[in-house]
């Protein structure tokens, strides 16, 4: 993750990318819900839970690009967009691990990594940096996690199906994970960075 500024080019809240956005916030409970159906005895909604994560990626994908070319970025904006993937993420590891489907050990290591990366936000602001931008490594790492959840979703049943579902879900995640690790800590080492320049220029 790179630690820059980016230019605010409006104040407006109301813009598409930011409606695209709080869209994608609205659909975090509703497939938190979906995912937990069959837990509290409803019926399977795991095609309707696939549903919204799908249009959730597009909506990311057309907030961020429509903010650029529109000239829409925002303070609000930048909150939004990670704000939403992490929900999505955070859902998905409570969804897959309460149905058994993800180990707890996968879900505590992702878990980790995001309450490191809070710790880190505030010492940035402790030290007047803004919060940090997600840079390629931490954009992949969410690409591979955004694609293993649904996979391993669909590998909850028999046959050839989620049998495929599972090798490429598993592949994903392995992935994912490892480059969520690998962001962080290169992160973690920017923070201490310019930690001790501050330190130094006191």
């Amino acid at each position: 993750m790179e630690v820059q500024e980016t230019r605010v080019q409006t104040d407006r809240v109301l813009t598409i990318p930011n409606i695209l956005s709080m869209a994608r916030l609205v659909g975090v409970p509703l497939f938190l819900w979906l995912i937990l159906r069959p837990v509290f005895g409803g019926p399977n909604s795991d095609g309707w839970a696939l549903l919204v994560l799908a249009l959730s990626g597009v909506s990311d994908y057309l907030d961020g690009k429509l903010a650029r070319r529109w000239n829409q970025i925002s303070n609000l904006g930048r909150l939004l967009d990670p704000a939403a993937d992490r929900l999505y993420i955070l859902s998905t590891l409570v969804g897959l691990t309460w149905r058994e489907i993800l180990p707890i050990w996968l879900t505590a290591a992702l878990v980790a990594r995001e309450l490191m990366l809070l710790v880190m936000v505030g010492i940035l602001r402790r030290h007047g940096y803004p919060p940090p931008q997600v840079n390629f490594l931490g954009k992949a790492a969410t690409f591979n996690l955004m694609y293993a959840f649904p996979l391993l979703l669909l590998s909850d049943g028999s046959g050839w199906l989620p049998s495929l579902a599972t090798i490429f879900g598993w592949a994903f995640t392995g992935w994912g994970t490892t480059l969520y690790w690998w962001a962080g800590i290169l992160y973690v080492v920017q923070v201490r960075r310019l930690v001790k320049a501050d330190e130094a220029a006191d």
